[in-house]
C-alpha cells in the first residue's frame, strides 16, 4: 500500500509510527559524569545553602549547578528526604551529601536549550531542569556540561530536535491561523441557523450538562485509580533544584472572575487578535442572535455572507489538514528524541495510573455513553475521528486541533455544523475531561507521596471539585494542566515546589490528555446531535 495515496487516518498514524522511530533512534541519550561527589549543607544569615561543586578539565573547583539558597519552608519542600534542619543548623559539624549517579541531558529546539539533571543525593533522586537561551549561558551556570554540549552541538541528534521542531511549530501556526475565522463564521452560521434563541438554549443546557457529567466522571475515575494503585505510598520525590514553579499565587475565585470578564469583550476586534476565545464565542453567539432578530432583508444577506465566508474558511483548513501527516511526522520525532526512557523510572508508578485512568474513561465510560445516549457506535465514531485524534495526540493542544476536530465530525461523523460550530468551540474552551482527570491524580499522587499529609475523604473532595473548575479555566495550549495545577495544590495545602517532579514526564501525558479532552468532546457532538435532533 502507498501511504502516501492512503486515507487521512492512515497516513497519520504512518507519520506516528515512522516518527517514533526516527525520533528514538536520534535520541541523544544522557551523559554520564562519573565522579561521585561530596558536599556539605551550610546554614547562613537563615538560609540554607546547597552548593554542589566539581573540578573541570583546568583543575578549578565550578558548580556543578548553579548555588540554591532556601529558607527553612523551602528546603523541607524540595528536599523531604535530606536530613531535618532543625537537627544540623546548629551542629558543629553540617550532614554531608553524597552525590551518586550523575547523568545529564541536552536538548535544542530553535528557540532555547533544554538541560536536565539527574543524581542522587545520600541515595535519594533529584532532578534539575532549566531552559537557558545560549551555548554561553550553559558555560556559566553548567561549566561541567559544556563539553558534553559541544558535542550534541555538532550531532545528527541537535539537527534532528531543531528541524522537527520547527516544522511541527509551522504547522501548528498554520492550524491557529484558521482556528479564529473558522470559530467565528461558523459559530454565527450555525446559530443564525437555528431560527431562534429557544433552541439556542436548550442546545446550551445540554452541552453545559454533557461537559458537567463527563468531567465529573473522569475526575471519578481518576480519583479511584489512583486509590486502587496509590502510586505516590513510599515514592521518593526528586527535589528540584533550578525548576521554575508554575501558576503563581492564583486562586479558585480569581481565575473564575477573569473567566467571567473574559466572556464580555470590552473590544471584539482585541479579542480576536488576541485570540481570547471565550471573548470570541459570546460575541459570535450574540451577533448570531442579532442576525436572527434582524429584519429579513438583513438576517438574508447577513447570513448569506457569514455561509460564504464559512465555505472559503472550510476550503483553507482543507488545504491545511492535508499537511497534517507532516506536522504530525515533526511533532512526534521531536517529543522521541527529546524525551529520554531514563526519567521515567522515579515516576513510573504515577505515569501507569495517569494511562489507566485515561484508558479506561476514553475506552470505557466514553463508548458507553456513545452507545447508550448517542446511539452510535464507538468504533464507527472513533475511526471518523482518528485523524483529530492522532493529530491531538502529537501537537498536545486541543485549540490547535479545533480545525480538524471539526472537519472529522461533519465530514467523517455526519454531524450536523449547527452542532459541531456551538459544541466543540465551546468544549475546547472549556471542557477538559483529560485535564481534570491528570490534575486529580498528580495532585493525590504529591499528597501521597508527601510525609505527614493527611489524605482524608475529605480532602479527595475538594480535590475533586477544585480539579473540576480549574479544568474549566486551563488553556487549550500544550502544559496548560500544569498551570491550573497550582490550584488545586493550593486548595488542599500542598507546596507548589512538588510540580517541579512531574515536569520531566508531562509532555508524554500531555499528549494523552489531551487527546482525551478531543475525543469527549467529539463525543459530545454526537451526543447533542442526539438530544436535540426532535428540535
Amino acid at each position: 500500500m502507498n501511504p502516501f495515496k492512503a486515507a487521512l487516518h492512515i497516513q497519520i498514524f504512518f507519520a506516528l509510527v515512522v516518527g517514533a522511530g526516527i525520533g528514538l533512534f536520534f535520541n541523544p541519550g544522557e551523559e554520564r559524569l562519573k565522579k561521585d561527589l561530596v558536599f556539605t549543607l551550610k546554614y547562613e544569615q537563615g538560609k540554607i545553602v546547597i552548593a554542589e561543586k566539581d573540578v573541570d578539565k583546568k583543575g578549578n573547583e565550578v558548580p556543578v549547578v548553579p548555588v540554591v539558597r532556601l529558607s527553612a519552608q523551602q528546603y523541607s519542600r524540595r528536599y523531604p528526604n535530606l536530613p531535618d534542619l532543625e537537627k544540623w543548623k546548629d551542629a558543629e559539624k553540617p550532614p554531608v551529601i553524597k552525590v551518586t549517579n550523575r547523568h545529564y541531558r541536552l536538548i535544542e529546539d530553535a528557540r532555547s536549550i533544554h538541560v536536565t539533571y539527574r543524581r542522587d543525593y545520600n541515595g535519594r533522586p533529584v532532578i534539575t531542569t532549566e531552559k537557558v537561551k545560549t551555548g554561553k549561558e550553559i558555560a556559566e551556570k553548567y561549566p561541567l556540561f559544556t563539553e558534553g554540549y559541544e558535542r550534541y552541538r555538532h550531532s545528527w541528534s541537535r539537527l534532528v530536535t531543531v528541524v522537527s521542531k520547527t516544522v511541527g511549530d509551522i504547522f501548528l501556526r498554520l492550524l491557529k491561523m484558521v482556528t479564529i475565522p473558522l470559530i467565528v463564521s461558523s459559530l454565527i452560521t450555525g446559530i443564525a441557523g437555528l431560527g431562534d434563541a429557544k433552541r439556542l438554549g436548550s442546545m446550551f443546557g445540554k452541552t453545559l450538562a454533557y461537559y458537567f457529567v463527563t468531567s465529573l466522571l473522569a475526575i471519578t475515575t481518576g480519583i479511584f485509580m489512583v486509590n486502587l494503585i496509590r502510586p505516590g505510598v513510599g515514592a521518593i520525590l526528586p527535589g528540584t533544584g533550578s525548576v521554575t514553579t508554575l501558576g503563581g499565587q492564583q486562586s479558585l475565585g480569581s481565575v473564575f472572575m477573569g473567566m467571567i470578564d473574559n466572556m464580555i469583550p470590552p473590544n471584539p476586534v482585541a479579542a480576536l487578535s488576541n485570540g481570547d476565545f471565550l471573548s470570541i464565542i459570546t460575541f459570535s453567539i450574540l451577533f448570531g442572535l442579532f442576525i436572527v432578530s434582524a429584519g429579513e432583508e438583513s438576517r438574508k444577506r447577513m447570513t448569506g455572507f457569514f455561509q460564504a465566508f464559512f465555505e472559503v474558511m472550510m476550503g483553507m483548513t482543507m488545504f491545511i489538514i492535508h499537511l497534517a501527516p507532516i506536522g504530525v511526522l515533526a511533532f512526534i520525532t521531536y517529543a522521541t528524541a527529546s524525551q529520554g526512557p531514563e526519567i521515567f523510572g522515579t515516576l513510573a508508578w504515577y505515569m501507569l495510573t495517569v494511562f489507566l485512568a485515561l484508558l479506561v474513561h476514553a475506552m470505557l465510560v466514553m463508548p458507553l455513553i456513545l452507545k447508550f445516549v448517542a446511539g452510535r457506535s464507538p468504533w464507527q465514531y472513533a475511526k471518523a475521528l482518528s485523524p483529530a485524534l492522532m493529530t491531538a495526540f502529537s501537537t498536545a493542544s486541543s485549540n490547535g486541533t479545533l480545525p480538524l476536530t471539526m472537519t472529522s465530525v461533519e465530514k467523517n461523523a455526519g454531524i450536523s455544523n449547527r452542532v459541531s460550530s456551538f459544541v466543540l468551540p465551546l468544549g475546547a474552551t472549556i471542557n477538559m475531561d483529560g485535564t481534570a482527570l491528570y490534575e486529580a491524580v498528580a495532585v493525590l499522587f504529591i499528597a501521597q507521596a508527601t510525609g505527614g499529609f493527611e489524605l482524608s475523604l475529605g480532602t479527595q473532595i475538594i480535590v475533586a471539585v477544585t480539579a473540576l473548575l480549574a479544568s474549566i479555566g486551563a488553556a487549550g495550549i500544550p502544559h496548560a494542566g500544569l498551570v491550573m495545577m497550582a490550584i488545586v495544590l493550593q486548595a488542599v495545602g500542598l507546596p507548589l515546589e512538588a510540580q517541579g517532579i512531574i515536569i520531566a514526564v508531562d509532555r508524554i501525558l500531555d499528549m494523552c490528555r489531551t487527546t482525551v479532552n478531543v475525543w469527549s468532546d467529539s463525543c459530545g457532538c454526537a451526543v447533542v446531535e442526539r438530544l436535540t435532533r426532535q428540535e
